[in-house]
């Protein structure tokens, strides 16, 4: 990290000799490094702190001075596994996280590297730099759903090039674990060279057994997030890896893993918290970090603790604890003022020495943010003629007498493989008399090929939906009714990017996603909570029965759950690692 003050600068400062910029008083120090609650002051020259303690030699004529009588002074909190493409985008993220305390985020740049390439994502990257808090990126080394070209996007030379960025701390999460479990020569030299660096490489080893976790962890995976039971909890930290507890819209999981802690007793020094990308209503309901820390808080972890683990713990995984995560002289000023250890709502935040919320308002003004410099042409390369034609959406099947398979819906995100039989019309399925079935179909966003399939258990009513929000950000179309889909489809290709419902012959919704069709390019958070409370209780009146929508329609397009998906390889069985019904050329 870039300093703009220097250390002789510092030392005079805190001598006394040169006055310091801020100068906060009367408060009590929430100090990560002993675990104590100390009454001290805290002096902050330009972006770093200079001194803590009981002297106020360094106050000067022109010192900025807080009193924060009564009140905490926390170190700014790190988030250390974050999706900013859930609708919110990282303007829109950045601004309503360090208003409740959040300084620093590490960020999944998944989407933005499928849609920029790597010399596209380098410039947003940059342009980025004037965010409010600490913006940093893990690489992903591998996409979410596999498609022809992967390997070739996802190459060394592009891969070593962000690794070398100062903001890309490591490479991000391979959600296809198996990889490296069978040790795939590309992800492990990849991480090997993150290592090199001095980087750290996040894991997500979902489902994957203790013996199959060795594994893993002997490919080089530094953390994981993925566990969802205490149990599993210990079994990472045993094996080595910083284990994140989570909290999040589609899995909102502490109050079983923190009882690792209060009733395992385990050590909390390598445990880490995370929201997981959780959807936009979530994070205005629950807070982002500080309402992790809230959460443990009210489950019974001792507020310095709960603390610890989002500030310290996360700096000295991410290998920058003389950086950041603490009140302590040459760290970075990233500073919080709380009230209180319960509700953990800041009443001013402190972002490289600046004061970037206070007064319940942001007082930092946001970049404007050019989303098409970065882009590799439109989000939908393929001819909205072409998808106006009823039949793309259509489930080929000339012989009634075999059976079909189906993706149930069990869960927000966990589907079933099934079979049914259905008479045939003009070469398609007929699915009029069976009800709960819907038409699921995936469209390449080039125009190359189209996947088709059928879906029971979404949301029974619904006529027809587009969406270029998922996994591969094709085009997604769902329904009852291919004239509606169509419909539907044609209203997302002149968005450029989004979702769109039609009913009852008319088009319901349009939510305009032009950042990669996976984000609004608004910088309000509320837009974006907005946006999907409309989605979701729109769906939820057609049938829709669960309560992520945003994850459903990610997931559905993804092939590391377990279940049938539809990705870009066709109808894929995750368990038997099989397709059950191929793509097929968009036309003809």
């Amino acid at each position: 990290m870039k300093w703009r003050a220097n250390r002789y600068e510092l030392i005079e400062v805190s001598k006394g000799q040169r006055p310091a910029d801020l100068f906060i008083q009367g408060g009590t120090v929430v100090n990560v490094y002993s675990g104590e609650l100390l009454p001290q002051n805290v002096a902050v020259y330009k972006d770093r702190i200079a001194y803590v303690g009981e002297s106020c030699a360094m106050v000067g004529e022109n010192t900025r001075v807080i009193d924060a009588a009564g009140q905490f002074v926390c170190p700014g909190f790190i988030e250390v596994h974050a999706h900013p493409w859930v609708i919110y985008n990282p303007v829109s993220l950045a601004a309503q996280s360090v208003s409740t305390g959040t300084t620093t985020i590490v960020n999944d740049n998944l989407f933005f590297y499928l849609h920029m390439g790597a010399q596209g994502f380098k410039r947003m990257v940059e342009d980025l730099r004037e965010l409010p808090g600490n913006q940093l990126w893990l690489a992903r080394l591998v996409s979410q759903a596999e498609f022809i070209g992967e390997r070739d996007w996802f190459n060394h030379a592009d891969l070593r090039m962000l690794l070398d960025m100062e903001e890309v701390v490591g490479t991000a999460e391979v959600t296809r674990w198996p990889l490296l479990y069978e040790g795939d020569p590309f992800l492990i030299e990849t991480i090997e060279y993150a290592k090199k660096r001095g980087k750290l490489s996040d894991g997500h080893t979902a489902g994957c057994s203790y013996e199959k976790l060795n594994a893993i962890a002997a490919s080089g995976i530094s953390a994981c997030h993925e566990a969802i039971t205490a149990q599993e909890t210990l079994d990472r930290l045993r094996l080595g890896l910083w284990t994140n507890l989570r909290n999040s819209s589609l899995r909102p999981d502490l109050e079983e893993l923190i009882k690792a802690i209060t009733e395992g007793k385990v050590d909390t020094h390598r445990l880490l918290m995370t929201t997981d990308g959780p959807h936009p209503a979530f994070i205005l309901e629950e807070g982002f970090v500080n309402g992790l820390v809230r959460k443990a808080v009210r489950l019974g972890l001792p507020p310095v603790q709960a603390i610890q683990l989002v500030t310290v713990n996360a700096a000295t995984f991410l290998r920058l604890d003389e950086e950041i995560g603490g009140i302590a002289p040459s760290r970075r000023a990233d500073i919080i003022i709380l009230p209180d250890l319960e509700q953990i709502e800041p009443s001013l935040v402190i972002s490289g020495g600046e004061t970037v919320f206070e007064g319940g308002s942001l007082q930092k003004e946001l970049p404007h943010i050019d989303w098409s410099r970065y882009r590799i042409g439109r989000c939908l390369e393929v001819e909205k003629s072409v998808l106006a034609n009823p039949d793309i959406y259509r489930f080929p099947h000339p012989n009634p007498d075999v059976p079909v398979p189906v993706i149930g819906f069990r869960s927000t995100v966990i589907t079933k493989g099934m079979e049914t039989t259905l008479p045939s019309k003009d070469g398609y399925a007929d699915i009029a008399g069976k009800d709960g079935l819907l038409h699921v179909a995936l469209i390449d966003r080039f125009g190359k090929w189209r996947t088709n399939g059928l879906i029971e258990g979404f949301a029974d009513k619904l006529e027809g939906m587009a969406s270029t929000y998922n996994t591969p950000t094709d085009l997604l179309a769902i329904g009852k009714n291919p004239e509606a889909m169509a419909r539907a489809a044609a209203s997302v290709h002149e968005m450029g990017g989004g979702i769109a419902i039609v009913q009852d012959g008319k088009l319901a919704l349009e939510i305009p996603l032009p950042v990669g069709g996976m984000m609004t390019d608004h910088t309000s958070f509320a837009q974006a909570v907005n946006y999907q409370n409309e989605l979701l209780a729109a769906l939820k009146r057609l049938g829709y029965p669960f309560h992520d929508i945003l994850y459903t329609l990610l997931f559905l397009t993804c092939d590391f759950l377990p279940g049938l998906r539809i990705v870009p390889l066709g109808v894929y069985d995750v368990k038997s690692h099989s397709v059950l019904r191929p793509p097929v050329p968009l036309q003809g």
